[in-house]
């Protein structure tokens, strides 16, 4: 095993002291690595893993990285838990249509009559855009309810939903009669832009959109066209393009749109739950077992 021999380091600081990887055999990191083209590489002839404490790996690895075998392991597996739990609680608040009527009750409309506002939760449909780690975590989570759920994903089978005990739809479907939508998409070219306004104004009356996955995979300016002429539908974005959003931007006009700055993952302590599984990957790694967050080329096409 490689002795440790430097302080935590940013791509910054690397790029300004290359000479630091020279030795490098393993390199522990989370968002914010370097991208590992050539230069770096050759920066790092004795590069032999990197264990990634966080999710995708898009943006570091490169061709050269992958024709030098170097073993990669991440942590999307383990980073998709705070994304469901976030999920999962707007999901059962939206049922609720706890942002609509929070913001009625503050505009003086009291209690009034409401219940035809609130689905709630029995026998409900929730869609979910995508059927990947996290909305596989958040189907486990949504077990316990009585709740139907519908899936668009090109790439489940018949036979896969029928195990997950899910129903599997088009996308227009999946607006069309989700009482919520939430979205779960990775972040890949065949992806940006294929949630349109046409999208948006099938929605049912009063029905909740939340977007925890990337913020190009939505037509924003056809959004922000359809709440003009929608006030009864509910949107949560976690993720906007750009973020954070400038404070005139016209989604942060509407009252019908919640805005959190892009807490769904890990943060603060959550992130301890990324370095643990590192740690345990670093243990499998030595004893040349297998990892369980290891990342091929071929996987790493499919992950966000």
């Amino acid at each position: 095993m490689a002795d440790f021999y430097a302080e935590p380091q940013t791509r910054e600081s690397v790029a300004l002291h290359p000479e630091i990887l020279e030795k490098v055999e393993v390199i522990f990191s989370g968002w914010g690595a370097p991208r590992m083209d050539r230069a770096f590489l050759d920066a790092a002839p004795n590069l032999k893993a990197v264990f990634y404490g966080a999710g995708t790996i898009g943006y570091f690895v490169t061709e050269d990285f992958w024709s030098r075998g170097i073993v990669v392991t991440g942590a999307s597996e383990i980073n998709a838990q705070p994304v469901a739990e976030y999920t999962l609680g707007t999901i059962l608040l939206g049922l609720k249509n706890f942002w609509g009527l929070s913001v009625g009750v503050r505009d003086g409309l009291g209690w009034g009559d409401h219940t035809r506002m609130v689905p709630g939760g029995f026998r409900s449909r929730v869609s979910l855009i995508s059927c990947g780690m996290i909305a596989r975590r958040l189907l486990a989570f949504l077990k316990p309810f009585d709740i139907e759920c519908l899936v668009y994903d090109p790439f489940l089978s018949e036979a896969e939903a029928a195990y997950l005990g899910v129903r599997l739809c088009s996308l227009d479907e999946a607006f069309q009669e989700g009482d919520v939508v939430s979205l779960h998409a990775p972040d890949k070219p065949e992806t940006w832009g294929m949630i349109t306004g046409r999208h948006f104004r099938q929605m049912k009356k009063g029905a909740y959109f939340i977007n925890t996955a990337r913020p190009r995979i939505i037509r924003q300016d056809e959004l922000i066209d359809v709440l003009k002429v929608r006030p009864d539908i509910q949107v949560i974005l976690d993720v906007s393009e750009p973020e954070p959003l400038p404070l005139d931007s016209p989604l942060l006009g509407f009252r019908n749109v919640t805005v959190t700055p892009h807490i769904a993952g890990s943060l603060g302590p959550e992130c301890g739950r990324l370095g643990e599984f590192m740690v345990e990957e670093f243990r499998r790694y030595l004893a040349g077992e297998p990892l369980r967050g290891g990342i091929s080329r071929e996987r790493a096409a499919l992950l966000a």
